[in-house]
């Protein structure tokens, strides 16, 4: 009898470790095969002669050489680097200054920070259809500009190839700025008050205080904004198709448009393959060093 219960104790131990293993397994199967296959995938694709349908068979650096000398590959670098600079430094700045507003316990904090939380909760898709309605030039603040009687006012940056691009930095500072705030709100907020009563008793004022003393101290969400806005630049497919379509013309073409329009519109699988790739090595030249910082921290 005591053998019998000892067993089955012994049973429903091993039961017990391996139920969570059990449970996760099948989800980490399909990630498995879905995410790191089909990249696998794509990877191998990449060096084969693939057209409208895959072809096996390996051709070297074909592809590559083909991307690099496309021309539309250089207006989406040129554009992912407009973009990318000009959304991490206005997303980082208009995100620190609301962060520093809020930090002073102002009444009315609750409100702002929900109003410019609230775009975040939105996906680029909206957002760049709602972004689309204002800056068209028939239909939002041009048109309301020549409603209010200012008809000299002039405002056409959607459908002019040279400043299209910057209505997308546009649409995508104003969704993500709000998510900026809110990091550096947590750091701000995890700093001790009496770093803060110190430095107003040495006769600090609150810009010397907050440029020489705070923001030094939360200095690793810097590196944390930096990593996910530029992460979200990389991959901003759903804004620029939404808001442009890529247009005029190609004239705000990204990365991840070239790899879609490639793939699924001049059906040139294997050159949007080597694309794809292009922009997988980006984003882990990003995230790699990332987190080996966090990792090194840690064991610190």
């Amino acid at each position: 009898m005591l053998s019998g219960r000892k067993r089955s104790s012994t049973v429903w131990v091993l039961f017990e470790r391996w139920l969570p293993k059990i449970v996760v397994s099948p989800l980490f199967a399909a990630s498995l095969f879905f995410v790191y296959g089909f990249i696998a995938w794509t990877v191998y694709i990449s060096f084969t002669r693939s057209g409208v349908m895959p072809n096996y068979e390996l051709a070297g650096l074909s592809q590559y050489v083909r991307l690099w000398s496309t021309p539309r590959w250089y207006v989406a670098l040129t554009n992912l680097f407009i973009f990318t600079s000009l959304f991490i430094v206005f997303c980082t700045g208009i995100g620190i200054m609301l962060a520093i507003l809020l930090d002073q316990r102002i009444r009315i904090e609750g409100a702002i920070r929900t109003i410019y939380l609230y775009p975040m909760a939105l996906s680029f898709i909206v957002t760049g259809t709602a972004w689309k309605w204002i800056l068209n030039p028939g239909l939002g603040i041009e048109r309301l500009a020549h409603t209010l009687g200012f008809m000299n006012f002039h405002f056409d940056w959607l459908v002019n190839p040279d400043m299209a691009i910057y209505t997308v930095v546009i649409a995508g500072v104003w969704q993500s700025s709000g998510y900026v705030m809110a990091l550096f709100l947590a750091g701000l907020r995890s700093v001790d008050d009496e770093i803060i009563r110190a430095a107003a008793i040495d006769g600090a004022g609150p810009l010397r205080t907050y440029a020489g003393i705070i923001l030094p101290i939360v200095r690793p969400m810097f590196l944390s904004s930096f990593i996910i806005l530029a992460h979200l630049a990389i991959k901003s497919f759903d804004l620029v198709i939404a808001l442009t379509g890529g247009g005029p013309g190609y004239a705000t073409d990204m990365p991840a448009t070239f790899m879609y329009s490639f793939a699924f519109q001049r059906s040139e699988l294997g050159t949007a393959a080597a694309s794809a790739v292009m922009m997988l090595v980006t984003i882990l030249a990003i995230i790699v060093p990332y987190l080996y910082s966090e990792l090194r921290e840690a064991k610190r």
